[in-house]
């Protein structure tokens, strides 16, 4: 298995950090395009719990970033991640001003944009080819699983058609893609999980993030899980899912997350998912 802190290494020579920035963009789940109450499991935050404020420049942004992390990293560089909500669901004039403004900062040395397969028109993709000649542009596809009635149930709002396309468009203008897939969804057994993660491996993707599923307060999610109609995963139930992925994942493919972390403040559901440094080292003991 390839990990992210050594492909990075490999790849830039020194630590390399990620900090969450925010565009102040929307989704089309949330504006009324689509639908207006995003997916079934994102937060109020759309994902970016953990990202700078929208009311700053992205250079701000980034300094802040900078700031929080000065312990954990130094003399390394930093990848600029657009994580909050849709990061190519906008103007293009915007876009172009914010990937720009992260592109040429002198500490960057990558923009890692999340976004979704449906918002990826012609107009981006040129946008993201420009942006890719001054740093390496990754693409962040929430693809979250491959099977239909899962995807309907948590309002993902596209097909699988659409992630493969996007792959496939992406994939023509050399960008990298990364696809995000959720463990865990309720009534998916493990061997969807596996099916998940072996199709996206298959696809064309460049890297893969496995996350937990969390349940988060001010979701609809939550009010299912409240009222009994799913559980998540044990501790011991999601290191033998992992385990089951993980047999999938080629070399070639990074492993970009193993787990991800709810913000403890909002989180509901798996609570034994708060003790990151616990899970980690479990993970490390276990599968390495």
């Amino acid at each position: 298995m390839t990990t992210l802190n050594q492909y990075l290494r490999t790849r830039f020579g020194c630590k390399v950090y990620k900090l969450s920035l925010n565009g102040g963009f929307t989704c089309p789940n949330r504006d009324g395009t689509k639908g207006d109450r995003g997916c079934i499991f994102c937060s109020e935050g759309g994902s970016g719990d953990f990202a700078e404020s929208e009311n700053d420049s992205i250079t701000a942004q980034i300094e802040k970033a900078k700031d929080r992390v000065k312990n954990k990293i130094k003399d390394g560089k930093y990848i600029a991640y657009f994580q909050a909500y849709t990061g190519t669901y906008g103007p293009v004039e915007k876009l172009e001003k914010m990937y720009m403004e992260a592109a040429n900062h002198p500490d960057i040395v990558a923009v890692s944009i999340a976004t979704r397969p449906d918002c990826l028109p012609e107009e981006v993709l040129d946008l993201l080819e420009k942006v890719n000649k001054i740093k390496p542009v990754w693409i962040e596809l929430g693809l979250q699983t491959i099977h239909e009635r899962s995807a309907d149930y948590i309002r993902r709002g596209y097909d699988l058609k659409t992630y493969d396309d996007a792959v496939a468009n992406l994939k023509k203008r050399g960008i990298e893609v990364i696809v995000h897939v959720i463990l865990g969804l309720p009534r998916e057994t493990v061997e969807d999980m596996v099916k998940t993660v072996d199709y996206v491996c298959k696809s064309g993707a460049d890297g893969i993030k496995l996350q937990l599923l969390h349940v988060l307060k001010n979701t609809d999610m939550a009010k299912d899980y409240e009222a009994g109609k799913f559980e998540t995963l044990t501790e011991d139930e999601y290191m033998d899912i992992l385990k089951a992925c993980l047999s999938v994942i080629p070399e070639d493919v990074v492993v970009h997350r193993l787990t991800g972390d709810g913000d403890k403040k909002i989180l509901i559901a798996p609570m034994w998912s708060a003790n990151k440094r616990h899970v980690m080292n479990r993970i490390t003991r276990e599968l390495f």
